[in-house]
């Protein structure tokens, strides 16, 4: 599970890093330079801007405290994450492949006039397809139309003589796979779906109908059926296609395992390595009991400086709720702030006992929960360039019941947003002076809080009853935005709390949760709606959570004034008039979120969700947009990556690894398809 939306502090200023972006020299797109890393104080962290997006970097501070063990660890796990690039590619859509190839041959061999405005439009729309991973928006879902013409594209591939034929061709320009993920059951879940987890009609009911013959071995640790493997129907019958060695996506995995063994080679310790043989053995053999297994090792591999995501995990992209994206994020201890953080880890029983969630609901023993700060060293897969700034993991309930789980926050990704983001935003949306200052002063510190109190105490609290089947199962195609908003009331119901300071985690919890709640509050039913086309409806799982919880509490604390919609020199704002009563109205939301997972009440969370989470005000919405069209930052933001470049001696053995930037955006994701492109275009 993954806190995928940016800070809270930057969502005071829309959930964008807004402002104060440094313009870069023109530079020749076609270079493969890397520059050394510089230190924080003169590292530029915005890299560029088009369309709706910014290209941020970041550093790997303390890099050079490793040991040269460590480093080649990090390298390792980073260039088997890098190996598997192209499957979230295929996964989103099964034509991703041949266009990105398609158009990358345009884009590095066209040799016609570049000044035109229909060049400017191709080589935009390429920059889009890199980020989203494909044809398809990476937040809205909405198949990303090109601004040139069907004649112009025509005239690129004839002068570069490049082949782009067929349904690749035709479906950048017509209505089909018009949705990367729908969640609207009227338009058919799969039918409505472009990502390409199942083969041709094949219908939602035949999905369920499928899964619902699997049994697990043991009733009580229910395996993660269709986590890593496509559904197809060969001659008439239904079977999985799975991802593994010697199976779909065989290629590339087989590059994955490779450097996997030879991060298992220089592992810090036994259970590290441990388990990353289990993760191999995964790869080899597609066992989705050999996943099981590989989980609870890594859950308690906590030993080390060094730590890893890497397999088929998220479930977002299907709409059925089984598939995992593929993903990778290489991780380094940040030792400071994991260590002001174990405090959460320490007192977790105390946030379980002291949840508003009926009591029954509550697990008598939250065990094995481990929380860290720590420095990425590398993502790929659904995890670049658009990047979580936490992750809770494992997914799995039983394993996370009887072993735990792993929290980790991203430092250095939240630190590069915060020094690419400014506060106009803020002043532009926020009620007045007071709610700006107490945003400014504790907007950072609540953000970080929140995030660690819904990847360490949400994620991990609460519990199934007996005998009810996982989320995925129980409540479908809303088991995502649920799990999420859930995540986050915990969060919200306690960053008010006066055990906060108690714990000595801020100086001043009030003035902390009125922060949170006025960031929160601003965002669900405002500033979010900068991301959707007007009159569109929500459809990413938390923006869906965000505005179902707020609008939620709004109604609910409407006839108190809780919250009022008031008006500012003719703008649009909303106040909180009393907190602890907004407060009070988290833990009942709270309570009854956590009842409908723990009861896996479908009707009750379709009702919220799409009573309070899908449509938007259009009035609203509408002059949000009027407000926002004065500010140029770009709404979306992600990542290039760092490069680690190896040093070797006479004898092929590293000597050093080095920490360097690319040049750009366009070098980085060129460079990424001609390394490691390891599929054909069609699985």
């Amino acid at each position: 599970m993954k806190f995928k939306f940016i800070p809270m502090l930057l969502a005071a200023s829309l959930f964008v890093v807004s402002c104060g972006a440094h313009k870069k020299e023109e530079k020749d797109q076609t270079s493969t330079e890397q520059t050394e890393e510089k230190t924080s104080e003169d590292f530029d962290f915005t890299a560029e801007e088009f369309a709706d997006l910014k290209i941020l970097r970041y550093q790997i501070p303390g890099w050079e405290n490793l040991s040269l063990k460590e480093q080649k660890l990090v390298y390792y796990l980073t260039q088997a994450g890098l190996s598997g690039r192209d499957i979230i590619w295929d996964q989103n859509y099964k034509h991703n492949l041949t266009i990105r190839k398609a158009f990358e041959n345009i884009y590095t061999n066209f040799e016609g006039d570049k000044t035109t405005e229909d060049w400017k439009f191709f080589e935009e729309y390429l920059k889009r397809v890199w980020f989203s991973n494909g044809i398809h928006h990476h937040y809205s879902m909405d198949k990303m139309m090109p601004e040139f013409s069907k004649e112009y594209l025509n005239t690129l591939l004839k002068e570069t003589n490049t082949q782009l034929t067929g349904e690749a061709f035709e479906v950048l320009f017509n209505d089909k796979a018009m949705k990367k993920v729908n969640l609207n059951e009227e338009k058919g879940l799969i039918k409505g779906s472009a990502v390409n987890f199942y083969g041709d009609n094949i219908t939602a009911e035949e999905v369920d109908a499928f899964y619902a013959e699997k049994k697990s071995p043991n009733p009580q640790q229910s395996l993660s059926f269709g986590l890593n493997s496509k559904l197809v129907k060969e001659n008439g019958k239904l079977v999985e296609k799975v991802w593994k060695s010697g199976g779909m996506y065989g290629e590339a995995i087989d590059e994955i395992i490779k450097w996997l063994e030879k991060a298992q080679g220089v592992a810090e310790n036994q259970k590290q390595a441990d388990a990353l043989g289990l993760l191999i053995k995964y790869y080899q053999t597609g066992d989705l009991q050999t996943w099981d297994d590989y989980n609870v090792a890594w859950v308690e591999a906590t030993e080390g400086n060094i730590d890893y995501i890497n397999s088929f995990i998220e479930v977002y992209n299907d709409p059925k709720g089984y598939r995992g994206s593929y993903e990778t994020i290489v991780q380094i201890k940040d030792f400071d702030m994991s260590e002001k953080m174990k405090v959460l880890e320490e007192n977790v029983q105390w946030f379980e006992d002291n949840s508003p969630i009926m009591d029954e609901h509550k697990k008598e023993s939250v065990v094995g929960v481990t929380y860290k700060t720590v420095i990425v060293a590398g993502e790929a897969g659904d995890a670049s360039p658009s990047t979580p700034i936490g992750v809770n993991l494992p997914n799995a309930n039983w394993i996370r019941t009887q072993h735990g789980s792993k929290s980790v926050s991203l430092g250095n990704i939240i630190h590069a947003y915060e020094n690419a983001g400014g506060s106009d935003k803020l002043k532009e949306f926020a009620h007045d002076e007071e709610e700006i200052q107490l945003s400014e002063k504790y907007g950072a510190q609540a953000d970080k809080l929140h995030t660690a109190l819904h990847e360490v105490v949400g994620h991990a609290s609460g519990k199934i009853n007996p005998g009810i089947g996982e989320t995925k199962e129980t409540l479908k195609n809303y088991a995502s935005t649920m799990e999420e908003g859930r995540a986050d009331l915990v969060g919200l119901y306690f960053l008010m709390d006066p055990k906060l300071e108690e714990l000595g985690l801020t100086d001043d919890h009030e003035k902390l949760g009125k922060a949170a709640y006025n960031d929160y509050i601003r965002n669900g039913l405002m500033t979010q709606l900068t991301r959707i086309e007007l009159g569109k409806d929500i459809e990413e799982a938390h923006m869906r959570n965000r505005q179902w919880v707020s609008a939620w509490v709004f109604e609910k604390g409407k006839e108190a004034g809780v919250i009022t919609k008031e008006k500012v020199d003719g703008k649009t704002s909303f106040k909180i008039n009393d907190y602890q009563k907004l407060r009070e109205l988290f833990g009942e939301l709270l309570k009854e979120a956590q009842r409908i997972k723990s009861e896996g009440d479908f009707k009750a969370a379709q009702n919220l969700v799409e009573n309070y989470g899908v449509k938007v005000n259009q009035e609203v919405h509408a002059e949000v947009l009027e407000r926002n069209e004065k500010f140029k930052s770009a709404p979306y933001s992600g990542f290039i990556n760092p490069v680690l470049v190896t040093e070797t001696d006479e004898n092929g053995e590293i000597k050093t690894i080095k920490v360097t930037q690319p040049e750009s955006f366009e070098q980085q994701m060129l460079m990424y398809s001609k390394e490691y492109g390891f599929l054909p275009e069609v699985n």
